[in-house]
């Protein structure tokens, strides 16, 4: 009797070890669980690149405004040369577009535009001491959006006659 519950019991562990194997063995169900795993992946993925597209989308704004920003600066720096040797008036706080300014000075001189500069003359190689050059510096800064960019340029305006020319 002991001999044949051992034979029981063994031939019932037997089993379960057999059909554990079957049920590795078997397929069904393994195309689901790799779908599902595939479809997790793919949203990763997926969330991932909607993150990355609103990251580029900002970068590419604020490139645009301080864009707008350098090209107020610019027509400022237009301004200015276009009113030099005449004038060094201040160019006050000019609109260009909604949002969109430039004034002569620093980006601080916004209330209060600065004079452009006289540099005094200065003499160039090829010419003379009879023939002098102006020169200027003009600073601006442009504003759209918040962001403001400053430009300097120095310019030279010449030849002028010095007026030391002696007739002989």
């Amino acid at each position: 009797m002991v001999c044949r519950l051992f034979s029981k019991q063994l031939e019932d562990g037997m089993r379960s070890i057999t059909m554990g194997k079957n049920i590795l063995r078997e397929d069904k169900g393994v195309a689901l669980v790799i779908a599902l795993l595939m479809m997790l992946v793919l949203t990763l993925i997926g969330i991932s690149s909607i993150g990355t597209t609103n990251f580029e989308t900002s970068i590419s704004g604020n490139e645009r405004v301080r864009t707008d920003a350098f090209y107020a600066a610019e027509a400022g720096i237009q301004v200015g040369l276009n009113q030099i040797p005449d004038s060094t008036q201040a160019i006050a706080k000019t609109k260009l577009k909604e949002d969109s300014y430039y004034w002569s000075g620093r980006a601080q001189d916004e209330a209060s535009p600065k004079n452009l500069q006289s540099l005094g003359v200065h003499h160039r190689a090829g010419f003379d001491a009879t023939w002098e050059f102006k020169r200027f510096q003009v600073n601006t800064t442009g504003k759209s959006f918040g962001s403001s960019k400053e430009i300097e340029a120095q310019v030279s305006y010449g030849p002028f006659n010095t007026g030391t020319q002696y007739n002989n």
